[in-house]
């Protein structure tokens, strides 16, 4: 009558592993009841007040204003394209190169600046002031040359404007085709 249940375990080992399964089986009902009442009052503060109808509209209302969100990024993307085609044929690059023109003025008063574009056109603006006046010079640059040989100033300053480079203007074109 008091027969082993399981051959090899007493009837006694078996009901504390059963016992210790009902414990581990009470604490996971208590951790999950714990977990679905929190949900359950996250619910029911988003729904307290709202039937199908409101939440129906609050959807439709959130809809066009994503698709508001993404037409205003397609027509800032537009400006942007175009502010960027614009730029090419601003001047963005500059060189200036200061010095005495004569000797004994003092001080570097005379001046030669070069400003050009994406493509390296634009001008050497040559400004030589002496006691009694100011001359000023301007030669057309293109693409990098110039027709009228330029001085040792002028030639500093252009070098110093080809040498700069626009960091952004083909990023910003990666940024834009996306």
């Amino acid at each position: 009558m008091n027969e082993p249940i399981v051959k090899g375990l007493s009837n006694t080992t078996l009901l504390m592993i059963l016992l210790v399964l009902v414990i581990i089986y009470t604490v996971l009902m208590i951790y999950w009841l714990i977990r679905s009442n929190r949900v359950f009052q996250r619910y029911d503060a988003f729904m307290r007040g709202k039937d199908a109808a409101s939440l129906e509209n609050l959807l439709a209302e959130l809809l066009f204003k994503v698709e508001n969100l993404q037409n205003q990024d397609m027509a800032n993307k537009d400006v942007l394209r175009i502010l960027n085609r614009n730029q090419v044929n601003t001047y963005q690059k500059t060189g200036l190169t200061k010095y005495n023109a004569f000797e004994g003025m003092g001080g570097n008063a005379s001046f030669a600046l070069a400003l050009l574009d994406l493509n390296n056109n634009g001008f050497v603006l040559n400004v030589i002031h002496s006691r009694s006046s100011c001359y000023t010079y301007i030669k057309e640059i293109k693409s990098g040359s110039c027709e009228v040989t330029l001085g040792a100033e002028e030639k500093s300053a252009l070098m110093q404007a080809m040498r700069k480079r626009d960091r952004f203007y083909e990023q910003d074109e990666k940024v834009l085709e996306s």
